[in-house]
């Protein structure tokens, strides 16, 4: 049956997020040129980080940070106009944490683990009873309150939020062995071969990036790692390998706490992390029921919701009918005698007369030219697609003038197309 929030959430109530949104996310390409992987757009009207930042509040959870770093002035801008809505009278509060030398005059955050030792003092003035320590860049929905009483329940120093994925696709993720009780007895970061499951070899069991401590035990722990000059400061490859060693870990099964809508078949969990799952992920939400239901009233998706007009579409004559097929068109949009068929339009975006346009993901503010055909694209933010410009058609020369993945999909930055024009 599909999970659905925990009633009261008394666990949550006394405790902190953390979320680590400091990271570039490299294999996004040019997406990430000038923004961090968090604040790479999703969804049509939202960000990636606004799914962890969403599934704390739904959980519960009041006092939120998150660590910045890499290009942060779109995220942190981002979070400020849409996150700004938590009340100190409430006791809630809502923290920017940016890379600023609070520990050394030369020492910027050197890993993960060090993300969070370089805060202990804004923590410690909070005096959370737990600590959930999220990543900021997955795409999923899940209610951390039910992390946090297994954690509790088992007595654990650190509780790991992990998923099954293929064996042969776990090489970037922290992969588990754990016994009958979910105790983790070995903790492989990143491994070239990764191990498989005890009973299904093909499976492995990857860390999400997401675990709960009790606070002071985090603190100690943040401690004894930066003291230690041998250390990368990284949870993955420092913290967690040395608590399964030396302490007690468990493994908290995603699916034991996703939630689900009555629309959601399977637990939904997706790293987005390369260009080709970012376009499929987003594709992914035209189809009639996707994966992921972005319309459960019961669990929303807080983000920044700006003031657009409602989409608008024009023109209805044979050849120039402004019409959309099996896609998804944000706020501020205008179709004016173009077609789409299964694409996703970010807020303000126009199309021309005109222009065909095909398994798209197109980012806010672009405006598609006349007679333009785009097919199995992402359009960076901002970009002004020439008239005419044909893109999905002639492989070869889309590798030439684009970057195109090997599954064909090409990703469309303004930089790209001024230097067609020189």
């Amino acid at each position: 049956m599909p999970k659905k929030p925990s009633s009261g959430s008394p666990l949550a109530r006394s405790a902190m997020a953390y979320v680590l949104a400091g990271g570039r996310g490299s294999r996004l390409m040019e997406l990430t040129d000038i923004r961090a992987k968090p604040a790479v757009f999703f969804g049509g009207k939202s960000r990636i980080i606004d799914f962890a930042l969403s599934n704390a509040l739904n959980s519960g959870i009041r006092r939120i940070s998150v660590a910045t770093q890499y290009k942060a002035h779109s995220l942190i801008r981002h979070l400020q106009l849409g996150w700004n809505f938590f009340r100190s009278e409430r006791n809630e509060g809502f923290d920017i944490l940016p890379a600023s030398q609070r520990v050394s005059e030369t020492q910027w955050y050197a890993g993960t683990a060090d993300a969070v030792f370089q805060n202990i003092d804004i923590i410690e003035s909070y005096a959370p009873q737990h600590i959930v320590v999220l990543a900021g860049d997955h795409v999923y929905k899940m209610d951390y309150e039910h992390m946090l009483q297994m954690h509790v329940t088992h007595a654990a120093d650190v509780t790991v939020g992990c998923i099954d994925v293929p064996r042969l696709e776990a090489t970037g993720f922290g992969v588990m062995h754990v016994d009958e009780t979910n105790r983790i007895i070995e903790f492989l970061e990143k491994p070239a071969d990764p191990p498989g499951m005890p009973g299904n070899p093909e499976l492995a069991l990857a860390s999400m990036g997401i675990y709960v401590f009790d606070t002071g035990f985090l603190i100690e722990q943040l401690r004894r790692d930066a003291a230690d000059p041998h250390s990368a400061h990284d949870f993955g490859r420092d913290l967690i390998p040395h608590i399964v060693r030396n302490g007690k870990a468990v493994a908290h099964h995603f699916a034991e706490s996703c939630v689900r809508s009555g629309q959601e078949a399977e637990a939904y969990w997706r790293d987005v992390g390369t260009v080709d799952a970012y376009w499929q992920a987003n594709i992914d939400l035209t189809d009639v029921l996707p994966s992921l239901d972005l319309y459960d009233h019961d669990w929303p998706i807080w983000t920044f919701a700006e003031i657009t007009p409602p989409a608008k579409f024009v023109h209805d004559e044979e050849g120039r009918r402004g019409q959309a097929v099996s896609s998804l068109v944000s706020g501020g949009c205008i179709v004016s005698g173009a077609a789409l068929r299964r694409s996703l339009l970010f807020t303000g975006v126009h199309v021309r007369s005109y222009a065909r346009v095909e398994s798209a993901v197109v980012l806010p503010q672009v405006v598609i030219g006349r007679s333009a055909r785009l097919a199995k694209v992402v359009v960076d933010r901002g970009v002004k697609i020439p008239d005419g410009l044909v893109v999905g058609e002639d492989p070869d020369l889309d590798e030439k003038r684009f970057r195109r993945t090997a599954n064909g999909v090409c990703l469309i930055t303004q930089p790209m197309l001024d230097r067609l024009a020189q």
